[in-house]
């Protein structure tokens, strides 16, 4: 390398190169749907069982059947307690490096009117092809059910499928039979936008996928009349309000009345309903104990507070809501959504269920 290479490049120095964005922030993480284009056949079948769920209520049991002697089940959806003797659905998984064509569907479908042939099943109210890419050719012709039927049957008198050649001549005529009786609309391909779309409403989905920002619904009202879920938190409310204001404010009716105690009131039944709000969302789209694990983390810090000396359960009430206010949560994917109005509300939920309680027995502490 010559000296001239070497040599410093004049004029004034070039200012250091800055990263700057939202995406040098973070490491790149594959999308959910390349994700799922990764997966091995056995982890395929494992995430349509997961997704299926999520299409029908009218589902009593989801299996996954995928393996030897499955009869051509992957994912069977029971629509009755009769399993495979009642109404069902076949989800069949097929995950491979290209796309799902024609021929590999065909085998799937001579297999199925087989497995009906010897008795393995009954025919399924809908057979649901699942695949991450499908071929033009197969969605043209699942498109054309009429069409393909007639299609399927002149192949099936010429099929070398040992699925077939191997039944009794009986048995063959009577596959034959069947397949010409069935409406070839049941065979259906399911698109992998939609597959996650749908993915994304089961509790399953967090566990998969990076979670994205979700819309929480808008915080339930406290309705006019107290109702019997809010009873215990109520009753204690009453006491503080009775300990600190005796007649005045020691019923319902008082305290409705009452300058003070009936907005306070009203805000604490505000913040319980917003809690109960948190707990719907969280049920509805996060495996079960995101909620609780937010319940327990306000009891750990309130039940300390509240096992100070206090003159008045009011004074132990507002010791604990403002504690709860400022307290950190665990870092789990419920707790962006968890708002101060929440925080109030969880320690209403614990009072709720006898965990917490704002005046000591005999009055005032």
């Amino acid at each position: 390398m010559s000296d001239q290479t070497l040599a410093p490049r004049s004029g004034p120095a070039e200012p250091p190169l800055m990263l700057k964005g939202p995406g040098m922030q973070f490491p790149y993480m594959p999308s959910p749907k390349a994700l799922v284009f990764g997966y091995d056949p056995n982890e395929f079948e494992e995430f349509v069982k997961e997704w299926v769920p999520a299409l029908q209520s009218v589902y009593v049991r989801v299996e996954r059947q995928g393996g030897s002697g499955d009869h051509g089940i992957d994912v069977a959806a029971f629509r009755s307690t009769q399993g495979l003797e009642g109404p069902w659905d076949n989800y069949q998984c097929k995950r491979y490096k290209n796309a799902l064509n024609w021929s590999t569907a065909a085998g799937e479908i001579r297999k199925m009117f087989a497995g009906v042939v010897l008795g393995h099943f009954v025919l399924p109210t809908q057979y649901v092809f699942v695949a991450p890419a499908f071929a033009r050719g197969l969605r043209d012709a699942l498109a054309k059910p009429a069409q393909t039927r007639a299609k399927f049957l002149t192949e099936l008198t010429n099929t070398n499928d040992e699925i077939i050649t191997r039944l009794t001549a009986d048995q063959q005529r009577e596959v034959g039979q069947l397949a010409e009786q069935t409406d070839f609309a049941m065979f259906v391909p399911v698109d992998m936008d939609q597959m996650l779309e749908q993915h994304k409403t089961t509790p399953h989905w967090v566990t998969r996928f990076p979670d994205v920002q979700r819309e929480r619904p808008a915080v339930m009202l406290p309705p006019d009349d107290h109702g019997p879920e809010e009873a215990r938190y109520v009753q204690q409310l009453v006491r503080v309000y009775a300990e600190r204001w005796k007649a005045d404010a020691d019923s319902l009716e008082l305290i409705a009345q009452h300058p003070t105690a009936g907005n306070h009131m009203r805000r604490q039944r505000e913040a319980f309903y917003s809690a109960e709000s948190l707990r719907r969302f969280a049920r509805d789209a996060y495996p079960d104990g995101h909620f609780n694990a937010v319940m327990d983390d306000v009891h750990t810090i309130a039940v300390e507070v509240g096992d100070k000396r206090f003159e008045l359960g009011w004074d132990r009430l507002q010791a604990v809501l403002e504690a709860a206010g400022v307290m950190a949560l665990t870092e789990t994917v419920l707790a962006r959504y968890v708002r101060p109005l929440d925080r109030k509300g969880v320690c209403h939920h614990l009072a709720n269920e006898g965990r917490l309680n704002w005046c000591e027995e005999g009055g005032a502490a």
